[in-house]
């Protein structure tokens, strides 16, 4: 049963705001560790200047109900030539199916526009059919690149997808 829409506040992190990054960095790898590339173990040892510095590369953007962060998505710009990568999407599992996920995708196609860029491309693991089908209502579609979600496990697969954004 899907949940009501709701309408958080999106906001882009600043570097200084790095503890709340790790935090939901943190909760989204305990929650789904098969969807991203990195794992629990590693993110806890990265240092402070690690984490701003992963904030000034590229924006985060978090989703706000009242003072409670329920989601995340990053972009990486100039990951090919005039284009973006949408990374690290995650959403706290109660409010999955809110609407959320959709307001993030928003936020990052919403900056890579606005940064020049052309197209973004965003990794997804085999199997998440929810997450395709909330890249599939932003114009995201499979490009037939496969390649393991992490190098030490060669079993487990993610695709790649992409929009046209101009």
């Amino acid at each position: 049963m899907e949940r009501t829409v709701v309408d958080p506040v999106v906001v882009r992190l600043h570097p200084d705001e790095w503890e709340l990054f790790r935090a939901l960095r943190e909760r989204a790898l305990s929650d789904a560790p098969h969807a991203f590339g990195s794992t629990l173990q590693r993110e806890r040892g990265l240092s402070e200047e690690q984490w701003r510095s992963r904030l000034a590369r590229g924006p985060l953007f978090v989703a706000r109900l009242g003072e409670a962060a329920i989601g995340m998505a990053g972009g990486v710009p100039g990951v090919e030539p005039l284009g973006a990568e949408l990374v690290s999407m995650w959403v706290e599992p109660a409010w999955r199916g809110a609407g959320i996920g959709d307001r993030l995708v928003r936020a990052v196609l919403g900056w890579a526009r606005d940064d020049g860029c052309r197209e973004a491309r965003l990794w997804v693991s085999d199997g998440n059919v929810p997450a395709e089908r909330l890249y599939a209502r932003h114009g995201f579609v499979p490009t037939g690149e496969r390649q393991p979600v992490r190098p030490d496990d060669p079993t487990r697969m993610e695709h790649a997808m992409t929009v046209r954004l101009r």
